[in-house]
């Protein structure tokens, strides 16, 4: 009572060859003419995030700058190390979990636009939230903290 019919694991006739668009091309590459390489930046960057305690309260002795919606501190650690350091924090009294979360968001994406460029090495750089920074428009952020980092160079 068995209905399944039996094929033979042979095949009957030769295949023909698999069509290939562009055969001089590999399959997940483009066949287009090779483009000109993009300029990379002369001196790579790096830049890591602070998570300890006593690192935001060493920073506390650096240079200040205020702007409306934040503070910058910057504290050059003097360990010989040209790492760009960056900290942000957001206390209780500027709102709940979602109003402080979306502040250190666009903190962070103004972080990786300017502390590559204008940053200072060997520094530690604090960004201290304030209520307004979530209403703020993000060009204004973004001068206030072009400005700042020119306020608060350490001094050598």
């Amino acid at each position: 009572m068995n209905h399944e019919a039996h094929i033979s694991a042979e095949q009957s006739r030769a295949c023909p060859p698999p069509r290939l668009s562009h055969p001089q091309c590999h399959t997940g590459w483009s066949c287009r003419a090779p483009r000109a390489s993009q300029p990379w930046p002369q001196k790579a960057v790096r830049l890591t995030v602070i998570s300890k305690r006593r690192d935001f309260l060493a920073a506390n002795a650096g240079r200040r700058a205020g702007t409306p919606g934040f503070v910058l501190l910057v504290h050059p650690r003097g360990d010989g190390e040209a790492v760009r350091r960056l900290g942000i924090t957001v206390t209780k009294r500027v709102g709940n979990a979602v109003v402080r979360n979306r502040i250190k968001r666009r903190f962070r994406a103004l972080a990786r636009e300017l502390l590559p460029l204008s940053g200072h090495d060997g520094a530690d750089h604090i960004l201290i939230g304030r209520l307004p920074a979530l209403d703020r428009d993000f060009a204004e952020l973004h001068k206030d903290l072009a400005k700042a980092l020119i306020k608060a160079k350490p001094q050598p």
